[in-house]
């Protein structure tokens, strides 16, 4: 691929980022969507059955996991783990989670946690935009792509609003792109 295909393919998605971000900001406050995609996540959950959980701290208009997780009947013996991630260089860990409120950020400058390092076997990766196909748009920096490269055997579950559905002509894979297991939405699992 030229140069010039990868830059243009860039400065595609960092439109559509801007775009998918401003459609989620106004889409995520209704709360029945909120009630559907946990009812969604939470089917799915039960049938992975994760030995060790993967979530996030949301932002920015995310789906907030954490509070399903911990009021999860079928979760409360699951250890969990958030990521911390890392500017220089850039890369992402999962530490384990005890479950007690948050007092630390990540060199990014999001919630996490102080626990030992940990290789969840199930993650949920939070998607700015997805496509029905499994590819995850997220907000650019390459961490979870990178963790999922290193470690292939992660079921890792994309979690999204539908307004986040990126039409699959308009999305070309780079080579550092990583497919999701699946996506969950307030509609169902794609």
């Amino acid at each position: 691929m030229s140069e010039t295909s990868v830059t243009a393919i860039t400065a595609a998605r960092a439109e559509q980022r801007v775009r998918l971000l401003a459609a989620r900001a106004a889409f995520a406050a209704d709360a029945s969507a909120q009630s559907q995609l946990a009812t969604h996540l939470m089917s799915v959950l039960r049938q992975l059955v994760p030995e060790r959980l993967g979530i996030y701290s949301a932002v920015r208009s995310e789906f907030d996991v954490a509070p399903v997780c911990l009021a999860e009947p079928d979760l409360i013996h699951t250890p969990l783990a958030l990521p911390f991630s890392s500017l220089a260089p850039r890369r992402m860990e999962f530490r384990h989670w005890d479950r007690l409120p948050l007092s630390q950020r990540d060199e990014c400058g999001i919630l996490a946690s102080d626990g030992p390092v940990v290789v969840p076997d199930v993650v949920l990766a939070p998607c700015v935009g997805y496509t029905a196909s499994g590819w995850r748009l997220g907000y650019g920096g390459g961490y979870f792509d990178r963790w999922m490269a290193e470690h292939p055997h992660a079921t890792v579950v994309g979690v999204a609003w539908s307004v986040g559905e990126i039409d699959e002509t308009l999305w070309h894979p780079q080579p550092h792109d990583r497919a999701l297991a699946c996506v969950v939405t307030e509609r169902g699992v794609v």
